[in-house]
């Protein structure tokens, strides 16, 4: 069986790859090997690109470029459609690139789908926990609700915490569900949105299965040390390892669900496999809500380094405040069950950052970056 996977040569996509191969599938992968990703010079600075080279069938190419997604396509049997741009602060300003090739892309590959022969059976998309934007929250008043994009006056007097979009009375965090109110609150996550919109509907045209993943925090070894747009793991193992301080936004309390990536790809592949994943839509992350500060504090422990950490106050407009996964439907339907811990699963990610050579650490210069477009305060 053939798969072809597009942006293959990224964090999540060469992981799968590698354990596809493993299971006896033949893979081909389209990428472009982005620098902000893969750095100036992939056969010497991409641990992830090393990975798969010369153990699949490598097409380079933007997953914009239809004559690549043509010769990507042919004779696959599934395809694991993984291509975007994915910083979520960079899209506020880089607007059309981010919407040119998250969307742009994802339309491309269906037109050929719609419009070519072909003999795919099932279209696998990644979305994102960003479609979400804000969490699912519960309010004692209104019941659940979905707070709205947090406002720049209130975050500026040091107030995170999100209110009831009703009421404006306190509300507790709760799982978020699939079926929770879709309203991403950046350019990236309205291009997951899309994307996964788009799958599910065209391939229920033509006749394909569709399935749909919204990931949560993925980490682990081989996520890129050198994008300062992504990632705080390893934003913050940079600073670690070259002995500066780390800047806590707001007040160090913000949560993510961070889930580790062979978790992410066991789910992955059984989205691919299981026939009972056609047509739906899963979350994927651990159902644990892990604050920014801990991170911080798990990190200096397993790197056996201190630094000071400095709860600034600081914040990105854009950013949320917190989100978990509700993660039933993928143990219902897929089997899925995250194996590992986020202490076990850093020391993992922390040993692998050991073995890399030191990074540039430019994150001051994407923060000055942000400042002057009027979102980092």
């Amino acid at each position: 069986m053939r798969v072809l996977i597009t942006g293959g040569s990224g964090f999540i996509g060469s992981h799968i790859a590698l354990k596809l191969l493993e299971k006896g599938y033949e893979v081909t992968v389209l990428d472009n090997l982005l620098e902000q990703i893969h750095g100036t010079d992939p056969d010497k600075t991409s641990p992830l690109y090393g990975s798969i080279k010369g153990k699949v069938r490598f097409i380079k190419a933007d997953v914009c470029d239809k004559s690549a997604l043509e010769q990507g396509l042919q004779d696959a049997d599934y395809v694991i459609h993984l291509a975007a741009e994915t910083g979520t602060g960079q899209s506020m300003y880089e607007i059309k690139r981010y919407i040119d090739v998250n969307i742009g892309g994802t339309a491309l590959l269906l037109d050929i789908l719609t419009n070519t022969k072909n003999h795919v059976k099932r279209v696998v998309v990644a979305e994102s926990r960003a479609i979400y934007g804000e969490g699912k929250y519960h309010c004692e008043k209104c019941g659940d609700v979905y707070p709205t994009e947090r406002k720049d006056d209130d975050m500026a007097k040091g107030d995170f915490e999100c209110h009831c979009p009703r009421c404006g009375g306190k509300v507790s965090l709760v799982a978020t569900t699939e079926d929770s109110a879709i309203h991403p609150s950046s350019v990236y996550g309205i291009g997951k949105q899309v994307q996964g919109q788009l799958v599910h509907l065209i391939c229920k045209n033509i006749g394909i299965e569709s399935v749909s993943f919204r990931y949560q925090n993925v980490y682990g070894p081989g996520q890129s040390l050198t994008n300062p747009y992504t990632g705080i793991l390893s934003i913050f193992s940079n600073r670690i390892k070259s002995h500066k301080g780390i800047n806590i936004f707001e007040d160090g309390k913000e949560t993510r669900d961070f889930v580790y990536i062979d978790d992410v790809v066991d789910a992955t592949i059984a989205g691919m496999e299981v026939p009972e994943a056609n047509g739906h839509v899963f979350n994927v992350g651990t159902g644990i809500a892990t604050d920014v500060l801990t991170v911080a504090q798990t990190l200096c422990k397993h790197y056996g380094i201190d630094v000071p950490l400095t709860v600034s106050g600081n914040y990105r407009l854009g950013d949320i405040r917190h989100n978990f996964a509700d993660i039933s439907q993928a143990k219902q339907n897929l089997g899925f069950n995250p194996k590992w811990s986020f202490d076990a699963g850093i020391k993992q990610f922390t040993d692998w950052v050991n073995r890399q050579d030191l990074q540039a650490d430019n994150y001051e210069a994407s923060l000055e970056e942000m400042k002057q477009r009027g979102l980092f305060k």
